[in-house]
């Protein structure tokens, strides 16, 4: 690739030199949710819980449903469970939706059992992917689902959308599938399968749906069935926001040829492949129709020579052929895709699968406020379905008394899906809709103690807070409003976070509120009033946020702050604690065998660790989930970051699982089972100084009797029962 060549993608706000390419679509309006006219079937009103059965439609007097969603998840009706959400709009749009929840997938038996849906079926794997809620990052079989009556495993196949999928295709054949959810939207194109060590195809090709949905859904849901019901097939449903489909390549449009990183420094018109005459043994219209190719090709490199409409123009990007055999490939498509994530002007993407196009719409357009709070508003009836008895669902038991206030997350973590699933644009709820829902959990929930668990959503402080501009923010291709530095024009003013909180403590029957979402800190440090009233009123002995690590490199390929900003909220953290008069702690989060980390850096914040007499229990290995950059990097060992090139110097990664359990092993030095891994690792890297009984080493000397002196008791530290640090994440600290 030639020095002289400009980025494609410049990470910067919108800018007059790249007005053609960064400048709005035409097509970044969406009409509001509600203003559909209502399905005929909106006479038979609302159902008390979403029905799961014949009899329980037979009691609704209904004879059919219109739409069935099938999901990997027990049936809960509440606002945090997607197949509720879904169901309920659904039903507000005057559709009648059944539930299908975790069916037997060996068989039909399940999948008939509501008889055949009039519109569609809509599938879903579930809050969680289904692979990452069966297996650990060490690739083990867990013991728990979470999402099923009293944590029952197995309840649900791996690739739960491809298994479902199939088999509502086998019982109805003719009745259209509709995906989404999480895993179908981190699958939209090609992507790394950690479980498989392989590039795998987009899910829309390997389930055979017929559209797939991504990110949140209820603009996408409330065109496709509303279009259905208006006689539309499915075919002709291929250019809905946040949707994926198969289709040919319309005749007059622009593709941006990105199939390559390796263009010639100079590079001149080249000739469309796609353009010739008609084939000598083919004399039918119909079959040079079914040809249809872009009117033009425009190479990468040359866009910003071109001017281009960017509601008709496409990015080709490497086939799933070449990004799984090529990691660098995958790498630069990964990059494409995630800078063309912004729903005001990203542009189409299109990737072959063989003999198909899978072709990605750019993504839907944000609520907006009054949109999502009557989302919030539908009649939940915030419990399981009453056909689970007196069965425990753990999911349900941590969140039932918490309350999402907003969507989307604008940090850009390397490693985190959020993302890449809701988006970079935060769509906050009103005050008012949030005060209704915590009234509505006070007059609900079942044994409501007047604790509410969270007010919270991807991220507990990003409430309300957006770009100043929003010209600005429709032309921006930043990847985060924080990183490198936080953005000049992102408000980070937390008034209405913080007035909130105030409106939700006087709240008749409201005790206490805690904030259990993970913290922004970098943000939350640019408004002492927030962290003053977050630290008085809403930490209930313990807050939990994520640094993540500690060196400047692996933070780097993070995209998080540095540990000085860390050090900076802890000094908030503890002046407003000791104004306050309580004993709180802070439970930081670190990530072991993040792609750029290598032992050195674990090293590095195990003595991190020790010098600020931490021990934590809850840690995490890096989890490669599907489309994140961080997996692109873990598979290609490059920065997607940054340009793609043959020749850029790759970064290390733990791939080894012996690998991945030391920089693991590190995180936990305090832990006696990992004393002789740690010993062996240091030994070889040099570091046997760190060895010993000093208070700047590590770990202990070996014992010959296999036991040592516990460091509990030492001078400054606190004397809290053991079983109460661990609960806390085992943090000590001299002022305790």
């Amino acid at each position: 690739m030639s020095d002289q060549e400009p980025e494609e993608y410049p990470d910067a706000t919108f800018n007059s030199d790249n007005a053609d390419r960064d400048k709005p679509n035409s097509m970044n309006t969406a009409p509001n949710l509600f203003s559909y006219p209502k399905y005929w079937a909106e006479c038979y009103g609302t159902a008390p819980y979403l029905p799961m059965s014949r009899a329980e439609m037979d009691e609704l007097g209904w004879d059919s449903c219109d739409i069935i969603i099938v999901t990997g998840d027990a049936y809960i009706d509440h606002p945090s469970f997607g197949m509720a959400v879904v169901g309920r709009f659904l039903e507000s749009q005057g559709f009648r939706v059944g539930i299908i929840a975790q069916p037997e997938w060996q068989s039909t038996k399940d999948f008939v059992a509501l008889g055949e849906p009039n519109l569609f079926f809509g599938v879903t794997g579930g809050n969680m992917d289904s692979l990452i809620n069966r297996y650990t990052a060490d690739l083990k079989v867990r013991n728990d689902d979470a999402y099923t009556p009293n944590a029952e495993p197995a309840k649900r196949p791996d690739r739960s959308v491809i298994a479902y999928t199939q088999r509502c295709k086998e019982a109805f054949r003719e009745v259209p599938v509709v995906i989404g959810g999480i895993e179908a939207s981190l699958r939209r194109i090609a992507q790394f399968d950690y479980w498989s060590d392989e590039v795998r195809r987009s899910v829309l090709v390997d389930a055979g749906a017929d559209i797939l949905l991504y990110g949140n859904a209820e603009r996408a849901l409330a065109e496709i069935a509303h279009q259905i019901a208006n006689g539309k097939s499915t075919q002709q449903l291929t250019d809905i926001r946040g949707t994926a489909v198969v289709r040919a390549i319309p005749s007059d449009w622009t593709e941006l040829d990105s199939t390559r990183i390796d263009w010639p420094s100079n590079i001149d018109a080249i000739p469309n492949p796609y353009e010739y005459g008609e084939p000598a043994n083919c004399t039918s219209k119909e079959s040079i129709a079914d040809a249809a190719l872009p009117l033009r090709i425009v190479p990468m490199p040359l866009q910003s020579k071109e001017k281009l409409d960017p509601s008709r123009t496409y990015i080709r990007l490497p086939s799933f052929e070449k990004v799984s055999k090529d990691s660098a490939l995958y790498a630069h498509a990964s990059r494409i895709l995630h800078q063309e994530s912004n729903p005001h002007n990203a542009r189409v993407l299109v990737q072959k699968h063989g003999l198909h196009d899978v072709w990605i719409n750019p993504p839907p357009i944000p609520l907006e406020t009054e949109e999502l709070d009557k989302i919030f508003d539908l009649p939940f009836q915030r419990r399981p379905h009453p056909s689970y008895g007196e069965a425990k669902i753990p999911a349900y038991e941590m969140i039932c008394t918490s309350v999402n206030i907003m969507r989307g997350c604008f940090g850009g973590c390397t490693f985190c899906s959020i993302t890449e699933h809701e988006g970079r644009v935060i769509q906050s709820r009103s005050q008012e809709s949030v005060l209704r829902e915590i009234e509505a959990i006070r007059d609900q929930v079942p044994h409501f103690t007047g604790s509410i668990s969270d007010l919270g959503g991807p991220t507990a402080n990003m409430y309300h807070l957006n770009c100043k501009d929003r010209e600005i923010q429709a032309g921006c291709r930043r990847l985060s409003c924080v990183y490198p530095t936080i953005c000049k024009n992102l408000k980070t003013d937390h008034s209405q976070t913080t007035e909130l909180y105030r409106k939700a403590r006087k709240l008749k029957g409201v005790k206490n509120i805690a904030i259990a979402s993970g913290l922004r800190y970098d943000l939350a440090v640019r408004d002492p009033e927030y962290v003053k009233e977050l630290v008085t009123h809403h930490v209930g002995g313990y807050l939990k946020i994520a640094p993540e690590h500690t060196e400047d490199e692996v933070l780097s390929r993070m995209m998080k702050p540095g540990i000085g900003t860390y050090d900076q909220f802890k000094r908030m953290f503890e002046k407003y604690t000791k104004e306050a008069g309580k004993k709180q702690y802070l439970i930081p989060y670190f990530i072991a065998a993040h792609p750029g980390c290598d032992d050195e850096s674990m090293l590095n914040l195990a003595l991190w660790l020790k010098r600020n007499k931490f021990r934590i229990d809850q840690v995490q290995t890096f989890y490669p989930s599907p489309m994140s950059l961080a997996t692109a990097m873990y598979h290609s060992a490059r920065d997607p970051l940054k340009k793609i090139s043959y020749k850029s110097n790759k970064i290390y990664t733990s791939k080894n699982i012996d690998q991945r359990r030391l920089q693991k092993a590190f995180l936990r030095y305090h832990d006696q089972k990992n004393w002789p891994l740690l010993r062996k690792a240091l030994i070889s890297m040099g570091r046997s100084d760190l060895i010993g009984s000093r208070p700047d080493q590590l770990i202990p000397l070996e014992s010959k009797v296999g036991t040592h002196r516990s460091s509990s008791n030492r001078k400054g530290v606190s004397a809290k029962p053991k079983k109460w640090l661990k609960a806390r994440g085992g943090q000590w600290s001299s002022k305790s």
